[in-house]
């Protein structure tokens, strides 16, 4: 099991209610300790999670996911099927109307590896980009 200062890894996402459930806003969130094993060598894998989602009724509590992501420490698994499981999970803790996960791995054996997992919910339409004109110079 690992733990860490006392506190145990732990697969348990816990969520909070969406303080603001009425509107569309942007939650993202870097990870940048994230660790699993290679599953040919045993060898850790080091890599950055950057999450970004537009929650629906639930977001994901801060807490709960450092001890998820540490779970995955003493696991073999491939870069692209922990993405994805990552994902799902995360999915099916808050359903949220759009989530992203991307993974950047560090170099092994000379190759970078970045997998980028998406989900958006059935229905769900991004609002149109809204594009500022550039501000004055300064001066």
């Amino acid at each position: 099991m690992n733990t860490r200062a006392g506190t145990a890894a732990s697969r348990e996402l816990e969520t909070f209610p969406n303080p603001n459930a009425g509107r569309d806003y942007l939650i993202r969130m870097r990870m940048p300790e994230f660790t699993c094993l290679c599953p040919k060598t045993g060898q850790p894998d080091f890599a950055t999670l950057y999450l970004e989602y537009i929650p629906a009724e639930r977001c994901v509590e801060l807490k709960s996911l450092k001890l998820y992501v540490w779970s995955y420490r003493d696991e073999g698994a491939y870069h692209e099927a922990v993405t994805n499981r990552i994902l799902d999970d995360l999915v099916a803790a808050t359903e949220p109307r759009f989530m992203r996960l991307t993974a950047d791995f560090n170099v092994r054996g000379g190759i970078y590896t970045h997998v980028v997992a998406e989900h958006r919910a059935p229905g769900w339409e991004p609002a149109s980009a809204v594009t500022l004109p550039a501000p004055p110079p300064a001066g």
